[in-house]
């Protein structure tokens, strides 16, 4: 039940986190680059990947963070599992686009760091709902 409970749990975070950051902080960065993306119709047409990655992206974390996690602290494991997984695929990813496409260094910049933050917060709260509870008293 925790694995379903933080699988979609990460899925929301990560779909919300996705909204704030590329939706709100950076959309006038990318309004200046609109000639890199595709037209709004054609993405709203192509949502529902949208969601399948995010959905994907909430059962991955989930699963390997549960597969790996210590009988150790919450917070301090939840932010160096996120920090890991920014460091997996995150910052790589930004570092990719940004040699086979003209981002401009500064919105780069700002995606790796925004979206590090994010990963980090859903590696804290994925284990903070993973944390083995104590038995309720009796």
């Amino acid at each position: 039940m925790n694995f379903a409970i933080a699988a979609t749990v990460a899925a929301v975070m990560s779909f919300a986190i996705g909204f704030i950051v590329h939706g709100v902080l950076l959309a006038p960065d990318y309004a200046n680059l609109k000639a890199m993306f595709r037209p709004e119709g054609e993405m709203q047409g192509l949502f529902v990947w949208m969601i399948v990655a995010h959905a994907l992206f909430g059962i991955a974390f989930a699963w390997i963070y549960m597969k790996g996690r210590e009988a150790k602290p919450f917070l301090a494991q939840g932010a160096r599992f996120g920090l890991a997984i920014a460091m997996l695929a995150t910052i790589p990813t930004y570092l990719i686009y940004y040699v086979i496409q003209p981002w401009p260094v500064g919105v780069v910049v700002k995606q790796i760091v925004f979206d590090t933050i994010g990963v980090v917060l859903i590696g804290i709260v994925v284990a903070w709902i993973s944390a083995p509870r104590a038995a309720p008293a009796v």
